[in-house]
C-alpha cells in the first residue's frame, strides 16, 4: 500500500502533497504510537540542569585576567582553596555565571561552581535550557541525573601490617595527616572507627594498652564541621576532622519527601558512608560486635589518616540516590578543603568521559587528589563498567581470602551455602506461602512463619531486611535462595541464615511445592574457612568500555569488595555499629586508603604515578598461587599488592594535557578546548597509561609509552606474552635509567593470524638484573578491516582515495553505489512551548512532520537538516520514524545540524515518516529546508580507480583506494564505496560532495 493510500485509509485531518513528498497532520492516535516508540533518553523539558562554561575552573586557571593572580597550583604545591587569588577568581567566575543564568531570566542558581567545574546548576524549563545551549561561552548543558550507591581481615589477607604499614612507622602512624574525603551517604560519628580519643586494642588485639592520641588537623585543611540535624559543629573530632552536606540538587529535583527519615545533617542514615569512611582510613584495631557476637578488630586500609564526610547520597535503598549537581558541590569543597584523597563509592557514566561529575574530577586530579571511584555492580556482563576516565582509578571487586560455609540439612538432604550466624533446626515453609516470596518486612504472615526455617527468595530488597521480616513474623531463621545465577554473601542476619545458590534454591522450592506435610531444616554454624581469593565477584562490572571504543582498559585494579566488616548506621542495621557489605562500593575505598599510605610515603606523587604503581605491582594469581579466573576486561591490572606497590621501579606518568589530549582524541572533546589548553590530540591508545588497550586493531599499529624511574636506576628489559595470533615486537630492546629519568618505547602489535572481533589478553613485564618486575596488561580486539567511515569532498569534480588496512588474507574489491542529489523538502515549524518532543508529540504543537521515499536497495539512508538552510539562529531536532510508526532514530544536538543515518540492514520500509522539533527557534517559528539520500545502483559518477585496489588483502598491508566524481547540479551528493570479501560487505565509506 502506498503512503497516500495508507493515509487516505486513515483518520487524518489533512495531507498534502509537497515536492515529491508528502507533509501530512498525523492523527493523534498516530502521534501516539510515535511518541510510545521513543526511547525514554528523549525525555526533555523543564528540570535540573547542569551548565559548564568555557574557562578553566581555578585549580587550572593560569592568569591573563586583569588583577586576577594564576590560581593553578605550582608543580609539586598543593592547591589552595582559601587564598585570595582563587577567592577573587571565583568571584569573577560567578559573575559570569550570574550573567549567563540572567540572560534567560532565570532564577537563583542551585549551586555556583568554580574549583573543580566551571558552571553552576539551577532549575531551567526547556526553553531556557535550549537557549543556554547557544549562548557564547556556554560549554554544555546537561540534565541533572541521579546515580546509585554502588574488613576485619583484609590487612591481615594483604599483610598490611609487616608491609606498608611498617614502611611508615607501623599501624599508629600509617596514613598519619593524609586526608580522606568521602563522598558518600554521610558518617555516624560516634562509631569508634571514627574516635580520636577511644582506648583500643594494640597490634595483638590487647585491649587497654594503645590510645588513639590525634593531634589537631593538619595546617593545610581549610574546612569545617557544619552543623545540622542531630549535628554541631563540636561533633567533628581530631579522627573526623571534617562533615558537609549537599541537598540542594535532591531536592530541587522533588525529592524532599524522602527526607522525613533522614537527617538534614552529615549524619548518616543509609549506612553506605559510614562503611566506605571507615574502610578506607577507620581506626585500627575497633572491637567489632553485630547481634551481640564478638566477631574480632576492624582496620581502615589508612587507619592514621584524617576523615572529612562529605553527604550527597540521601534517602535508602531504591528510594535514595545522589545527583550530580551536589555530588560537583562537594567536589569542589573537598578541594578547597584541602583533601589528599576522594573515594566515590556511586554509580556514574559508562559510555562518557565529560559528564559534570567526571569533569570535576579531571580538576581535582589536575589538584593533586587521587580519586577512587567504584567499577559498577552490573556484572557479570561485559561492556558494563562505569567511571572509564583515566585520571580516575576505577575499582573492581574481589572476593576475601576468608569464607564462611555452612550447609543446610532438609529431610535429609544437604545443601551448602554460606553463613556467618549461628546454626538453628525447625519446620521449613516456603515464603511464597507465608505472604511473600521476597520476605518483604510486614509481609509475611505470623500464622504461617511463626516458630519456623523460611526459605525466602533474593531480590526485591536488602538480604538482610529478608531476616529481619523472618524475625518480626516470628520466624526462627531463614534459607535465602537465588532465584538467578549470582554471588553469595555470609551477611549478619536477624536469625540464623544461611545464603545457597540458584540450582539449590529451586530444588528446594520444588520440593516444598510437592509435599503433602511439614519439611525438616537443620542449618549448621558457619564456619571460617581459608579460600582460594582474588576471584572476580560475579556482581564486579566488566569491559571492554563503552567510552572510548575499548581504546583505555578499565577497570584498572581489584580490591576486596565482598563481605567487607566495617562501620555502618544502627539506624538501618538493627542497632548493630558494624555490618558485612559487598559491593565494588567496598573495594573503592580499599584503593581509597592505599592511595592515603601512597600519598603519606611519596608526597610528591602525582595521582598516575599512584595508580601506575598499583597496576604494575597487581597479581593475576589467587593466594594460592593459581590463575584469577576472568581476565584483564574483568579486573583491570589485577589484584592489588599494596605492599608491593611502594617499591615499584618504573612509573607511568600523565597528567591534565596529557588527559585532555587523550579526551579530544577520542572525540569527546572539541579540538578548539584542546587548543585553548595546548593540548595536543592523541591516538587514544596512545596515552601513557600503565596498561595498553586496542580497541580494533586491523594490520598493525604502534603504541608509545613512557615511563618513569622512581627507584635507584638500573637497565630493564623486556618480556612480552603475545597473545596467539598477535606479533608484538617492541623498541629499544632495554631501557637504562638514572633515578628520575624518563625513557619512552614503542610496542608494534601485528595481526598475524589473530581471531577476529574477541579480545585477545596478553602481557609487557620490564624487569631489572635486581628482580624488579613492572607488568603492563594488553588487551586487543583484532577486526578485519579498517577504513573511513565517512569522507567529504567539493567541487563539480575531482579525485581522492581511501586508506585501508586488511587484517585477514584472501579476497578484497571495491564496489561503488552512485553519488545521488539529496531531495529536499521545504518546511516550516512553529516553536514548541514545552521544549519536550513528547509533549509535542501529545499535542501536536512544535512539530512538523514529513514523509520521505525510501529506496529498499540502497546501500544507505540519510536524513538531515542543517544550520545553513534555517531562517535564523534556530534549534531544530529531527526524529525518524517507520511505516509503522515505530521510532527509527532522533538527532538532538544544540544547533540545527541534525543527522540521522538508517543503515541498509534496516532499510525495510518504504518511507519514511519525519518529525522536526521546532525545540528553540528565534521568532515564533522557523523555516528550514530538509534534506534526504537513498544512494544505491552505480550512476557513472562515482568512479573508482581500478588500478589502486589490491588484487587480494594482505594481512597487515594498508592500501590507497582512489576514486574520482564528477557532477552536475550545485547540490549536497551522497554515494558509498563498498569494501566488499567476496560476497560477505566488510566496511562501507560514505562519500558526500557538498556543492551548495
Amino acid at each position: 500500500m502506498t503512503f497516500l493510500k495508507k493515509l487516505a485509509a486513515l483518520p487524518l485531518a489533512a495531507s498534502m502533497l509537497c515536492g515529491t513528498a508528502y507533509a501530512a497532520d498525523i492523527t493523534p492516535v498516530q502521534l501516539e504510537q510515535m511518541r510510545a516508540s521513543l526511547p525514554a533518553s528523549t525525555v526533555g523539558g523543564d528540570g535540573v540542569y547542569m551548565i559548564q562554561l568555557e574557562e578553566p575552573p581555578a585549580v587550572a586557571y593560569s592568569g591573563g585576567i586583569k588583577g586576577i593572580k594564576a590560581t593553578k597550583p605550582a608543580k609539586g604545591q598543593k592547591f589552595n582553596g582559601k587564598s585570595s587569588s582563587v577567592r577573587s577568581y571565583k568571584r569573577y567566575l560567578k559573575g559570569k555565571q550570574d550573567e549567563v543564568l540572567g540572560s534567560v531570566g532565570a532564577s537563583e542558581a542551585i549551586y555556583n561552581y568554580g574549583v573543580t567545574f566551571n558552571g553552576f546548576a539551577a532549575k531551567l524549563t526547556g526553553k531556557q535550557a535550549a537557549t543556554l545551549r547557544k549562548q557564547p561561552g556556554v560549554k554544555s548543558v546537561s540534565k541533572d541525573t541521579m546515580m546509585k550507591l554502588d574488613t576485619i581481615s583484609t590487612t591481615e589477607m594483604l599483610e598490611l601490617r609487616t608491609g606498608i604499614w611498617g614502611e611508615l612507622g607501623g599501624i599508629d602512624t600509617a596514613g598519619e595527616d593524609v586526608i580522606v574525603g568521602i563522598l558518600d551517604s554521610g558518617v555516624w560519628p560516634e562509631n569508634p572507627s571514627f574516635s580520636d580519643t577511644t582506648d583500643l586494642s594494640d597490634s595483638s588485639g590487647n585491649s587497654g594498652k594503645r590510645k588513639l592520641a590525634y593531634g589537631p588537623p593538619p595546617p593545610r585543611w581549610n574546612g569545617n564541621c557544619r552543623s545540622g540535624q542531630n549535628w554541631s559543629q563540636n561533633t567533628c573530632n581530631n579522627k573526623l576532622i571534617g562533615a558537609d552536606w549537599f541537598v540542594s540538587g535532591f531536592t530541587a529535583h522533588g525529592k524532599s519527601g524522602l527526607l522525613k527519615y533522614e537527617f538534614l545533617s552529615a549524619r548518616d542514615v543509609d549506612g553506605h558512608g559510614s562503611h566506605t569512611a571507615s574502610t578506607a582510613a577507620g581506626n585500627s584495631g575497633v572491637p567489632v560486635v553485630i547481634n551481640g557476637s564478638e566477631i574480632g578488630t576492624a582496620s581502615g586500609m589508612a587507619p592514621r589518616a584524617r576523615i572529612a564526610a562529605y553527604k550527597v547520597c540521601w534517602g535508602t535503598g531504591s528510594d535514595g540516590g545522589c545527583f550530580g549537581s551536589d555530588s560537583v558541590a562537594a567536589i569542589d569543597q573537598a578541594v578547597i578543603d584541602g583533601v589528599d584523597v576522594l573515594n566515590f563509592s556511586i554509580s556514574g557514566s559508562q559510555t562518557s568521559f565529560l559528564d559534570p561529575v567526571e569533569v570535576a574530577f579531571l580538576f581535582a586530579a589536575e589538584a593533586g587528589v587521587f580519586v577512587a571511584a567504584s567499577a559498577g555492580n552490573s556484572g557479570d556482563a561485559a561492556s558494563t563498567v562505569a567511571h572509564n576516565s583515566p585520571w580516575l582509578t576505577t575499582v573492581a571487586a574481589g572476593t576475601h581470602d576468608r569464607g564462611y560455609t555452612a550447609t543446610v540439612e532438609v529431610d535429609g538432604v544437604d545443601y551448602s551455602g554460606v553463613s556467618l550466624g549461628a546454626g538453628v533446626q525447625g519446620d521449613l515453609v516456603y515464603a511464597g506461602d507465608a505472604g511473600d516470596s521476597q520476605c518483604n518486612p510486614g509481609a509475611l504472615d505470623p500464622a504461617v512463619a511463626a516458630g519456623k526455617i523460611v526459605l525466602c527468595d533474593r531480590g526485591g530488597f536488602a538480604r538482610v531486611d529478608k531476616s529481619r521480616a523472618v524475625d518480626e513474623a516470628g520466624g526462627i531463621g531463614m534459607i535465602l535462595a537465588n532465584v538467578t545465577p549470582g554471588s553469595l554473601n555470609a551477611d549478619f542476619h536477624s536469625v540464623p541464615s544461611i545464603h545457597v545458590n540458584d540450582v539449590d534454591g529451586q530444588e528446594l522450592r520444588d520440593y516444598l511445592a510437592g509435599l503433602s506435610t511439614a519439611a525438616t531444616a537443620d542449618i549448621s554454624e558457619g564456619e571460617l574457612i581459608e579460600a582460594e581469593a582474588s576471584q572476580v565477584a560475579e556482581f564486579s562490572s566488566r569491559g571492554p568500555a563503552l567510552a572510548g571504543g575499548g581504546d583505555l582498559l578499565k577497570p584498572d585494579i581489584m580490591a576486596p569488595g565482598v563481605d567487607v566488616i566495617a562501620a555502618v548506621s544502627p539506624v538501618t542495621a538493627g542497632g548493630n555499629n558494624f555490618d558485612a557489605y559487598s559491593g565494588t562500593s567496598m573495594s573503592s575505598p580499599h584503593m581509597a586508603g592505599f592511595g592515603a599510605l601512597m600519598k603519606q610515603l611519596y608526597p610528591n606523587w602525582s595521582p598516575a604515578m599512584i595508580k601506575s604503581a598499583f597496576m604494575t605491582t597487581a597479581t593475576t594469581d589467587t593466594n594460592k598461587g593459581n590463575p584469577i579466573d576472568g581476565g584483564a576486561l574483568d579486573y583491570g591490572a589485577g589484584f592489588v599488592q599494596p605492599n608491593d606497590a611502594t617499591n615499584p621501579g618504573l612509573v607511568y606518568n600523565a597528567g591534565f594535557l596529557d588527559w585532555l589530549g587523550f579526551t579530544c582524541g577520542v572525540g569527546e572533546l572539541a579540538i578548539s578546548t584542546c587548543d585553548f589548553f595546548e593540548a595536543d590530540p592523541i591516538d587514544p591508545s596512545d596515552l601513557n597509561y600503565p596498561s595498553i588497550a586496542i580497541g580494533a586493531l586491523a594490520g598493525s599499529q604502534t603504541v608509545t609509552r613512557t615511563v618513569t624511574e622512581v627507584g635507584d636506576g638500573g637497565t630493564y628489559y623486556p618480556a612480552i606474552n603475545a597473545p596467539s595470533g598477535l606479533d608484538i615486537q617492541v623498541e629499544p630492546s632495554s631501557l637504562t635509567l638514572a633515578p628520575g629519568d624518563s625513557v619512552s618505547y614503542d610496542l608494534t602489535i601485528t595481526n598475524t593470524a589473530a581471531e577476529l572481533n574477541t579480545w585477545l589478553e596478553g602481557d609487557i613485564v620490564w624487569s631489572d638484573e635486581d628482580g624488579q618486575s613492572v607488568r603492563s596488561p594488553i588487551v586487543v580486539r583484532a577486526v578485519e578491516f579498517a577504513a573511513p567511515a565517512e569522507l567529504s569532498e567539493t567541487g563539480a569534480e575531482g579525485a581522492g582515495s581511501i586508506d585501508v588496512t586488511f587484517g585477514y588474507e584472501g579476497a578484497y574489491d571495491a564496489v561503488v553505489s552512485g553519488l545521488v542529489a539529496a531531495s529536499t523538502q521545504e518546511g516550516t515549524v512553529v516553536d514548541d512551548p514545552s521544549n519536550d518532543i513528547n509533549t509535542a508529540l501529545g499535542t501536536g504543537v512544535g512539530i512538523s512532520v514529513h514523509v520521505v521515499d525510501s529506496n529498499p536497495a540502497a546501500s544507505i539512508g540519510r536524513i538531515s537538516l542543517f544550520d545553513d538552510y534555517t531562517d535564523g539562529n534556530d534549534d531544530l531536532d529531527l526524529y525518524v520514524f517507520d511505516e509503522a510508526f515505530g521510532f527509527v532514530g532522533g538527532s538532538g544536538s544544540g544547533t540545527s545540524a541534525e543527522q540521522v543515518d538508517i543503515p541498509h540492514a534496516q532499510i525495510g520500509s518504504p518511507f519514511y515518516v519525519v518529525v522536526v522539533h521546532g525545540w528553540e527557534t528565534d521568532g515564533p517559528d522557523a523555516n528550514y529546508r530538509l534534506f534526504s539520500w537513498f544512494p544505491g545502483d552505480d550512476k557513472g559518477n562515482l568512479t573508482i580507480d581500478t588500478d589502486s585496489v589490491p588484487p587480494s588483502a594482505t594481512l597487515g598491508a594498508s592500501e590507497k583506494i582512489g576514486y574520482t566524481w564528477a557532477v552536475d547540479e550545485d547540490a549536497k551528493y551522497m554515494g558509498s564505496i563498498d569494501h566488499v570479501k567476496g560476497t560477505d560487505l566488510i566496511g562501507r565509506t560514505v562519500i558526500r560532495i557538498d556543492n551548495d
